[in-house]
């Protein structure tokens, strides 16, 4: 990612689930070309593996680092 060169803008929608809401295996709409995949893992693996490499991409880290630092895994005000 390069700020000079892209100007490409992204929206980010979080929001929180339990597996009750899942209503089957992956997602997306065919006629639409999508096939999303669902992976889920705790939270420290995700950032364990931002930090070894296995996460290497940039939205991906942004996200974990918003959820760790403002989102649902971020510490409780005053709590640190």
């Amino acid at each position: 990612m390069s700020p000079g060169s892209v100007t490409e803008r992204l929206h980010f929608f979080a929001a929180p689930y339990t597996p009750a809401d899942r209503t089957g295996a992956g997602g997306g709409l065919e006629e639409d070309g999508e096939d999303i995949e669902v992976l889920e893992l705790p939270f420290a693996d995700a950032l364990a593996m931002t930090r070894d490499g296995r996460i290497a991409d940039g939205k991906t880290i942004m996200l974990l680092q918003w959820a760790a630092l403002d989102g649902p895994f971020a510490p409780a005000p005053g709590g640190r």
